[in-house]
């Protein structure tokens, strides 16, 4: 059954929040978890749709009060099964899409607030890969910076989870809304890359990104001009940016991470960029490599063993919800050749990717009902056609 923990409370006498009338919740999500504005979210568009929300939560074995509206977190892989279902019941291969639409900076609550309130989109977007953690536990921002390019992607903590790829583009959505929130409505992006196969009908997807998008990708990313960074943001407030991220902070220390936790968060989001390097976390963390392995041992794991984990994640994902050959996932992953990666999978798995892949492909892709129609070796073009930026400027 679904998991949920109380959540929302109010600060003051009457009702009144403490800090400036700012409602908030009363704790950050524990990891795993969300707060419930995409389960809202989520059952407009199904109501919208026509589908059957009783039969749907009964099926997906949650809790039938879930749509009720309470204060509650729900669990990210909960809500992952339930989007994947109703996937499948509506029909509706772009629900992922339609639900992150509806992401409004209101709906991020003190989150939506820091980045209203900050002085450029740079430090904007910053906050929400800082703090993103206060909204959703589930998964993580990562913002590269690739000489006069960003790469801005939306990474599931556990991508391998039934339905993390309609999760990843609803992240996306909800990513461009915010943009657009912050530089004006027709606001797009050079492009947008989804790592799923193409449905049948890509054009809601156009529709609303107004670029080009590439599926098949090796994450959820939007490409933009790093110029768009500098740009200033309309109406921000230093002081009310300070006393929000004062109190976010506040909400974040009173459900701390590991650093198990926070360095599998971190890889989740660098593990197709080629910068799984100890060195470099280490720099991050402002420790020396040995400082690293001392913590990470503490706590009963390596640096080794969590970037090996991230790889197999994102194999896994890669493997069931796109139509990458077993070369090109090898190359994200920055394995030397196809037979290294091979080698590495089998270890992991107890079986080849090929026949994980077999085992592991969703039945909607398995018989093509959602498929792209064009012929397999455009398609095969389209993938070999990855973006591959340098060293990031962290």
């Amino acid at each position: 059954m679904l998991s949920s923990v109380g959540l929302h409370t109010k600060d003051g006498p009457n009702g009144a929040a403490a800090d400036e009338g700012f409602d908030a919740a009363e704790k950050a999500p524990p990891a795993g978890f969300i707060q419930l504005d995409i389960v809202q979210a989520l059952h407009a568009v199904l109501v919208e749709l026509g589908a059957d929300l009783d039969d749907l939560l009964t099926e997906a074995d949650l809790d039938p009060r879930l749509f009720d509206g309470g204060h509650r977190l729900v669990s990210f892989t909960d809500v992952g099964h339930l989007i994947a279902l109703a996937v499948d019941r509506t029909r509706c291969p772009h629900l992922g899409l339609l639900v992150g639409q509806r992401t409004t900076l209101a709906s991020l609550g003190l989150l939506g607030r820091l980045i209203r309130s900050s002085d450029t989109v740079g430090e904007a977007l910053r906050a929400l890969e800082t703090h993103l953690c206060v909204q959703n536990r589930g998964a993580a921002v990562g913002l590269g910076v690739y000489d006069d390019i960003v790469v801005l992607n939306y990474a599931p903590h556990q991508p391998e989870a039934e339905g993390a790829a309609h999760h990843a583009e609803r992240g996306l959505a909800m990513v461009t809304n915010v943009l657009r929130a912050l530089c004006g409505p027709d606001w797009a992006p050079l492009e947008a890359l989804l790592p799923r196969s193409a449905p049948r009908d890509t054009g809601p997807y156009v529709s609303f990104f107004h670029a080009p998008v590439r599926f098949d990708a090796e994450t959820a990313s939007l490409v933009f001009s790093a110029e768009l960074l500098a740009q200033r943001i309309a109406g921000a407030d230093p002081a009310v940016r300070q006393r929000v991220e004062e109190r976010i902070c506040r909400l974040e220390a009173a459900e701390p991470s590991s650093l198990t936790d926070k360095l599998r968060e971190y890889l989740q989001t660098v593990v197709t960029r080629q910068r799984c390097k100890a060195e470099g976390v280490a720099r991050l963390r402002l420790v020396n490599r040995r400082t690293l392995s001392r913590h990470l041992q503490a706590e009963g794991t390596s640096f080794r063993r969590l970037a090996n984990e991230a790889q197999f994640r994102v194999a896994k994902k890669l493997l069931a919800d796109t139509c990458m050959t077993l070369a090109q996932i090898s190359a994200t992953l920055s394995f030397s050749e196809p037979a290294a990666f091979t080698h590495a999978f089998r270890r992991w798995a107890g079986m080849t990717p090929s026949a994980w892949r077999q085992a592991n492909r969703p039945e909607a892709m398995r018989d093509q009902r959602y498929e792209d129609p064009r012929p397999r070796g455009r398609r095969a073009s389209g993938c070999s056609g990855m973006f591959t930026p340098g060293p990031a400027l962290l």
